[in-house]
């Protein structure tokens, strides 16, 4: 072998071990750090980074990229953010993907958590380990000011045959209303949000009906004197025997049980003071969307 080629021969190698050490695939835990899975738990190995990724699927307003601010926010995003700089992780990186990915990117450790609002469900705790839940939602009308026609319920609009619910295309509460079995001729059916607004304010619908936070989003963005509010109080529809309010929390991979645990403790700490309601408030969440107790035994036990 000539000199020449030595030397060809001992760059080619180190630029292979240069390769090798900056991969950020394969076996290395998403926290970073220098340390792999095997030779520490994902939260002391995030904890020695400093840092841990979370996945997200840009869904508003609980995880979504703030393109004036440059950064991913949202319910979930920030929550995480307070809970996880108590555990002594002050740096949150955020993987976009899509919601049908979150799952499978999590076992295959693109991200350590999943902080997308995902609701918890007996299938899905079958995959993950979910901590408690962060908020619950139900649906919400929007009604005009004073709630005219005294609409608290779907079951106030089936026993009011004067009465109009407003519906978005496709959506579920078009379900929702053939389920409780309210006339086809009292729904009126909208192409998108702000459509169903602009009809109750015109008095084409007497209610617009959607989640709870869609609603508290379109009065957040409504200015005073639009003659709107949301009906309070409000009871949810029971649908196949089932009420129709979902939980959302962040996930974990099965085998980090003690840092979803952990995790828990911190939050337990937080959901419900005066720092976590003010935190959530500009992403329209509510003392109403509070969990009131409802664990994450409870809901993958189908409670």
């Amino acid at each position: 072998m000539t000199l020449i080629q030595s030397r060809r021969l001992l760059l080619a190698l180190s630029l292979g071990v240069l390769a090798a050490c900056s991969d950020s695939g394969g076996d290395k835990s998403a926290a970073g750090g220098g340390e792999t899975a095997s030779n520490a738990s994902t939260l002391e190995a995030a904890k020695a980074a400093g840092k841990i990724r979370i996945g997200y699927a840009n869904e508003a307003p609980f995880a979504y990229m703030d393109s004036k601010e440059a950064k991913v926010t949202g319910e979930s995003v920030e929550i995480a953010r307070v809970v996880l700089k108590r555990m002594g992780i002050n740096e949150v990186e955020g993987v976009l993907t899509e919601f049908g990915s979150l799952i499978p990117g999590l076992a295959a450790k693109r991200f350590d958590i999943i902080a997308a609002g995902m609701y918890v469900t007996p299938s899905r705790c079958q995959q993950v380990a979910f901590s408690n839940p962060t908020y619950g939602v139900g649906e919400a009308f929007l009604v005009k000011q004073g709630n005219p026609k005294n609409l608290h319920s779907y079951e106030d609009v089936l026993k009011n045959p004067d009465a109009k619910l407003g519906v978005v295309v496709g959506a579920i509460e078009g379900e929702y209303a053939e389920k409780v079995k309210i006339p086809a001729g009292q729904v009126v059916v909208f192409p998108d949000a702000v459509s169903a607004l602009s009809g109750v304010q015109a008095g084409r619908a007497d209610a617009y009906a959607a989640t709870a936070l869609t609603v508290n989003d379109l009065m957040g963005k409504t200015q005073e004197g639009s003659g709107l509010e949301k009906a309070d109080p409000f009871t949810d529809p029971v649908i196949d025997g089932k009420g129709v309010r979902g939980y959302g929390a962040y996930a974990f991979r099965t085998d980090d049980k003690a840092f979803a645990d952990a995790f828990n403790a911190e939050l337990a700490k937080f959901i419900g003071t005066d720092e976590h309601k003010q935190l959530v408030a500009p992403f329209g969440f509510t003392a109403d969307e509070l969990p009131q107790g409802v664990t994450a035994d409870k809901l993958c036990s189908g409670q």
